[in-house]
């Protein structure tokens, strides 16, 4: 919130689908669309099953990406999510 209140917005957002003892990845996109509609969140899981993963667009999510991935996967999936593919 702050990054966007002072200009600096994320140019996009990486969240893992579960965080031990924190929210997961369906609350905190919820929470990061009330700041930003428009934001371009990346969802990542080594559940590579989880509806969120496979369906990620239903859940506000711009793009997603399996553990373990590599740094070329990852790239791909980042640079199809800031050019809109």
């Amino acid at each position: 919130k702050k990054a966007r209140e002072t200009g600096n917005p994320f140019d996009a957002v990486l969240v893992d689908l579960t965080i031990r003892g924190g929210c997961g990845g369906e609350v905190t996109m919820q929470n990061l669309r009330d700041i930003d509609p428009y934001v371009k969140a990346i969802i990542s899981s080594g559940y590579s099953n989880n509806p969120v993963i496979t369906n990620f667009e239903k859940y506000g999510f711009k793009g997603a990406v399996a553990k373990p991935y590599s740094i070329e996967e990852l790239s791909k999936v980042l640079q199809d999510v800031l050019h809109g593919k």
